[in-house]
C-alpha cells in the first residue's frame, strides 16, 4: 500500500481496528491532515502556539504601557519549543514501548489550560500568590500529555500502515471476527432453536 492510498485501507479495518487506529473526533481531525503535517511535534507545537495567543491578553494587561511583546514573544518561543521537543520525546517512547494509544482523561485536559489562564490573572490582578511553576503546569501540560497518550502512538501506527505494514502487529488487538455458524448465532435462544429444528427437519 503506498503513502498515496493508504487511507483506502481504513476501509477494510475491522470495527475495533478502525476505533483504535482513528481514535476520537480530535484524533480524526489530525487524521485527516498529510502525515508530515500532524507529526506529533507539530501537533503539541500548534498546542503551544494556541496556549501563546491567549496570553497576549494577560501579558499586555500585566505589563501595562511598558514594552510587553518582547517578553511575550520570548516566552511563547520557549512554549512552543518545549511543546515540540516533548511531542519528539513521545514519539521516541511510543517507538520503543510500542504501545496502542490510550484516551486521555479530556474533562481533567480541557479544563487545566483556563484553570491556568483563572490563576495567571488572579497573579496579575494580586487577588492571589501562586507559584509561577504552577501556572506553567497548567498550561503546558495538556497538549504534550495528549500526545503522549493518544496521538504519537497513534501516528506510529499511521506510519505502518503507510508503510505497508501491519499497524496492529505490535498492539496485540484481537481482529474481530464474523460469526456464521447458525447454530452458535441461535445456541442461547430456544425459540430460535425451535424453528432450527422445524427447517433442518423438514430437509431431511
Amino acid at each position: 500500500m503506498t503513502g498515496a492510498d493508504w487511507r483506502s485501507g481504513l476501509d477494510h479495518l475491522a470495527p475495533k481496528q478502525a476505533e483504535l487506529l482513528l481514535g476520537t473526533s480530535l484524533s480524526r481531525r489530525f487524521v485527516s491532515l498529510p502525515m508530515w503535517l500532524n507529526h506529533p511535534a507539530n501537533v503539541a507545537g500548534f498546542y503551544g502556539i494556541l496556549i501563546a495567543m491567549a496570553l497576549l491578553l494577560p501579558y499586555r494587561v500585566s505589563y501595562g504601557d511598558a514594552i510587553w511583546w518582547p517578553t511575550w514573544i520570548f516566552h511563547a518561543s520557549l512554549l512552543i519549543a518545549a511543546c515540540m521537543l516533548l511531542g519528539f520525546a513521545s514519539l521516541i517512547i511510543a517507538r520503543f514501548s510500542k504501545r496502542p494509544p490510550v484516551a486521555p482523561p479530556r474533562t481533567v485536559l480541557y479544563a487545566m489550560p483556563f484553570v491556568g489562564l483563572t490563576v495567571l490573572g488572579a497573579n496579575i490582578t494580586e487577588l492571589l500568590t501562586l507559584p509561577a511553576a504552577l501556572v506553567w503546569f497548567l498550561l503546558l501540560l495538556p497538549g504534550p500529555l495528549y500526545v503522549h497518550l493518544s496521538w504519537a502512538p497513534r501516528w506510529r501506527m499511521l506510519c505502518r500502515l503507510e508503510d505497508g505494514l501491519d499497524p496492529f502487529e505490535d498492539v496485540g488487538i484481537e481482529p474481530v471476527e464474523t460469526e456464521t455458524d447458525m447454530e452458535a448465532i441461535v445456541e442461547e435462544d430456544d425459540d430460535l432453536k425451535d424453528v432450527l429444528d422445524t427447517i433442518l427437519s423438514e430437509e431431511e
